[in-house]
């Protein structure tokens, strides 16, 4: 298997389980959506896959209606997307994806948790040449044959397929999504869900003590409400 599927075996072991913070993160990525392309996701292709998210987390529809309904107020200040970058402890580089309504206090916050942490936030462009950034997809895997899938689907820039016990798994690079949603939508093959990730290209192996300074770390930064997702340099096991 490929870098993809290790990496997301492990950070499946590690940290996709807080379903609040879940259902917050999608709620910004609907408002995120419909200020871009419109409430109706029938014409809104980046609606219609959080909504697919939405529903992978069984996050309620009365919630999801409600977050499209709030988005589409025009008094509704916007969030802005903005990627933080430094060093945690030990050489560990970290990436940070935030959606923020109010810059200079998400600003304030992450650069107080680098510091209360002995990291370092830096600049722009300081870390992200380390991480592959992929979109990807789960679909359902019924009646489908995961060769010929792949075959069509290299065409489309799939780079890294395989199934797992949540459904089919395909990776590709940033670039690639709008051309892989529109094939899968045109073969009626169902999407359960979809996004972006930053893979990194090399991982670094701590010992436990070293490992417990990043992740001191990792849950200041992820415990804020501005941050979205949090990619790291350090090598996770993807053991229980």
């Amino acid at each position: 298997m490929g870098r993809a599927f290790e990496f997301r075996k492990a950070r499946k072991m590690k940290r996709w389980s807080a379903m609040s913070k879940a259902f917050t993160r999608i709620g910004k990525d609907i408002v995120m959506a419909v200020k871009e392309g419109g409430p109706d996701p029938d014409a809104n292709s980046r609606l219609r896959a959080v909504i697919q998210n939405a529903k992978a987390v069984n996050m309620p529809k009365e919630n999801v209606e409600r977050a499209i309904k709030r988005a589409s107020d025009k008094s509704l200040g916007d969030y802005k997307e903005v990627l933080f970058e430094g060093y945690a402890p030990h050489g560990i580089a970290i990436l940070i994806e935030t959606a923020t309504d109010n810059n200079t206090r998400t600003v304030a916050n992450i650069r107080s948790y680098f510091n209360k942490c002995d990291g370092s936030l830096g600049t722009s462009g300081s870390v992200s040449f380390m991480f592959d950034h992929t979109c990807n997809f789960r679909i359902n895997p019924e009646g489908l044959d995961i060769e010929e899938l792949e075959l069509e689907l290299i065409d489309h820039g799939v780079e890294e397929i395989f199934e797992d016990e949540d459904g089919i798994m395909i990776y590709a690079p940033f670039e690639s999504f709008g051309a892989i949603q529109s094939y899968l939508e045109e073969n009626k093959i169902e999407i359960l869900s979809s996004g972006f990730e930053r893979i990194p290209q090399v991982t670094k192996k701590l010992s436990d003590e070293q490992a417990a300074d990043v992740e001191k770390l990792l849950e200041k930064i992820e415990e804020d409400d501005d941050v979205q997702n949090v990619y790291h340099t350090m090598e996770e096991s993807s053991e229980e």
